[in-house]
């Protein structure tokens, strides 16, 4: 081969990998919808959660709606995008965690929605802190432990969920039964809508049942639907900042949300190990995690400055790109503007924000019934590998026994550490936080006491 050949071909630009491709608008516009599909029930049902648990009015609900979409889309397109050494570059949404919410509106009961802002802003800035030091965090958190947490999240959730539908004890109506049929109704809807949907419509199934549900009351008259009123039909929907007054911040208070927020760091492990392994890019989790999430602590500051908890990353849409063969992240960042377009319009946001509470209560409790059997999922897997692989690792059942333990005592028994101090109370009072705790220390025991195994001779 003669020398400018060989020169041509080392000036020829690299191919461009799967993940980088820019798509025509034809292409691009119909394969960000079905991205935004998948992932709309989350943002919308964890707003009317949020706004029903609080008290919000219809119009209030309907300005933090409008500041979830806003902030969904601004993360989707940090993460897909990337800016400097935040989000990495690969095709993710963002959502309101389920689970931090439960978080976020256990503090907000017990110490006001001020510190419970004031713990979201806690919670991102010791996750950024920690990020130099990931290797040595992420150990802390196995899937033992993980699975632990994410079953007494979802056993908590549900417990919020179902007063939803119950509605304050003592209050007129307290467990009218036309609510309860309201969200059974609406259980129904959604379970049928699994059954016969297919592909990427059956991910709005959660939706979809909501709007059924609504409908049902409206129909029906088992509960009231009053769009919020305020403003014009053509008006922008802008979200309010510091909607529940200026932060307030109480460390011991927001010791649930931290140690949630040092677990994620094991969950955005994986997420970004299975996506980089869908997209086709070699994965790199020490450079690419701490950039997810340090987006992810990034856009939950502005979260907090808006009334929502933290906002994390999502693995939900991996499947969308492994089902149609997309890899783009261009397609992940359009997804990211049309939510944040969506967020803007205001007559969807206050009709949205109207839906009865014992219809967002019946689709709460299927979200986060499947958080809870999430975690029964991840203790099921790690059990028995640990009894095989790890020393000491016959113990383990006994770890999740003892942790769980010490996480549903709060739950079934409320009163039971009414007598201590208020720090005690906060600490041992939050199953999540007492379950957590028990599963790391008793984890960390476990390893140092148990005996090394040699292999045989």
């Amino acid at each position: 081969m003669s020398a400018p050949s060989s020169l041509a071909a080392a000036r020829s630009p690299e191919p461009t990998l799967p993940v980088d491709e820019r798509l025509p608008l034809r292409r691009l516009v119909p394969l960000s919808t079905q991205h935004v599909l998948a992932m709309i029930a989350a943002p919308v049902s964890t707003t009317f959660l949020t706004g029903q648990a609080l008290g919000l009015d219809a119009a209030r609900t309907a300005s933090l709606l409008s500041a979830t979409l806003l902030l969904c889309g601004a993360g989707a397109l940090l993460q897909s995008l990337g800016l400097w050494r935040i989000g990495a570059r690969l095709p993710f949404v963002m959502l309101p965690g389920g689970a931090a919410t439960a978080l976020f509106l256990q503090i907000a009961k017990e110490h006001g929605p001020a510190t419970a802002t004031g713990s979201v802003l806690l919670a991102a800035a010791l996750l950024l802190a920690v990020l130099p030091f990931y290797a040595r965090i992420v150990r802390l958190f196995p899937p033992l432990v993980m699975g632990t947490t994410v079953l007494l999240i979802g056993i908590a959730m549900i417990r919020v969920a179902a007063q939803l539908i119950t509605g304050p004890r003592g209050a007129p109506g307290y467990a009218a039964p036309s609510a309860v049929v309201l969200a059974a109704a609406t259980i129904g809807c959604t379970v049928l809508l699994l059954l016969v949907l297919r592909g990427v419509w059956r991910q709005t199934a959660v939706l979809l049942g909501m709007g059924a549900g609504a409908l049902i009351a409206l129909t029906t008259g088992l509960g009231a639907f009053a769009p919020a009123g305020g403003g014009s039909l053509g008006a922008l929907a802008l979200p309010h900042l510091l909607p529940y007054g200026a932060p307030h911040f109480d460390v011991l208070a927001a010791l649930p949300l931290l140690v949630f927020g040092l677990t994620t760091l094991a969950e955005v492990t994986g997420q970004t190990v299975l996506n980089s392994e869908t997209v086709g890019r070699d994965s790199n989790p020490g450079r690419d995690v701490p950039r997810v999430a340090g987006a992810d602590a990034l856009v939950s500051v502005f979260g907090a400055l808006f009334g929502t908890s933290l906002l994390v990353t999502s693995a939900e849409n991996i499947g969308i790109g492994r089902l149609t063969g997309v890899r783009s992240r261009f397609v992940t960042a359009g997804a990211g503007v049309l939510l944040v377009l969506v967020g803007l319009l205001a007559p969807l946001s206050r009709l949205l924000a109207a839906i009865p509470a014992a219809v967002v209560g019946g689709s709460a409790l299927v979200i986060y019934g499947i958080i809870a059997v999430m975690g029964v999922t991840m203790l099921g897997r790690a059990l028995p590998a640990a009894a095989d692989e790890t020393p000491g690792g016959s113990s383990y059942p006994t770890v999740a026994a003892l942790a769980l333990t010490a996480g549903l005592l709060p739950v079934v028994a409320p009163d039971l550490y009414q007598g201590f101090p208020g720090w005690a109370r906060t600490v041992l009072g939050s199953g999540v936080v007492a379950g957590t705790l028990a599963a790391v220390l008793l984890h960390a025991l476990l390893h140092r006491s148990a005996p090394v195994r040699r292999a045989a001779p």
